[in-house]
């Protein structure tokens, strides 16, 4: 059994259409981050960065105690090797796959991330920050788009845990001021991806949890996102 702790966010959904797809045994724990609920001492206690998703591996492969990770990047990588799926297990496949991981966890999911910030959670518009993270963004989508061109999923010829990264940070596309026919390859693989029953299943459960997706952005949400010290 896995406990994922978890909210409607894109680096929440990377984690619950892993457990989908790979059909795992899990509890989702919603961790409210527009009420503070990412503060809680227990919480804390499995991911200390105050940052969701997190999961607690009631059988870790080792056989030993309960283990508690935090980042989705190696949330994935570690359930990916754990079950032996969507990751290869060596070779330059694997390196492939975990290159574009990264790829998102460094470059697609901050860059995004401030694009949504400025754009539309900002209290006053800055021009420059707003074209500078639209900017960024649209050159991302770009280096995703050559990607497409000659492969069916972001590794190559095999869906990954690149794929499950990296879809929902391009699922909003429009909340980041991007024209997704500019970029057909993206446009092909996101309706592929979107598709796939598992994926359905992760987004359905999303939405029993929290029908308006994402954060309610009022004052409390506010002083709890980016107030913090």
């Amino acid at each position: 059994m896995i406990d994922l702790y978890y909210w409607t966010t894109p680096n929440g959904h990377k984690i619950s259409i892993f457990l989908e797809e790979a059909g795992l045994d899990y509890e989702i724990h919603p961790i409210n981050i527009g009420k503070g609920e990412q503060f809680t001492r227990e919480f804390l206690e499995i991911a200390p960065n105050n940052r969701i998703p997190a999961i607690v591996d009631r059988r870790p492969a080792d056989g030993g105690q309960p283990l508690a990770l935090f980042e989705s990047g190696a949330i994935l990588e570690y359930l990916a090797d754990k079950t032996g799926e969507f990751l290869p297990r060596a070779g330059r496949e694997r390196y492939m796959a975990l290159q574009w991981l990264y790829w998102q966890m460094g470059g697609l999911g901050p860059m995004a991330g401030q694009n949504h910030h400025f754009r539309n959670y900002a209290p006053e518009k800055i021009d420059y920050a707003i074209a500078r993270y639209i900017k960024e963004t649209s050159r991302l989508y770009g280096v995703l788009d050559k990607q497409l061109e000659e492969h069916d999923y972001v590794a190559g010829k095999e869906y990954s845990i690149a794929d499950m990264a990296i879809y929902p940070w391009v699922k909003p596309y429009e909340n980041q001021g991007q024209d997704i026919e500019e970029f057909p390859n993206v446009q092909r693989w996101m309706g592929n991806i979107a598709r796939r029953s598992a994926v359905e299943r992760a987004y359905a459960r999303a939405e029993k949890i929290n029908p308006k997706d994402g954060v309610e952005m009022d004052d409390e949400a506010r002083r709890h996102l980016f107030g913090q010290k």
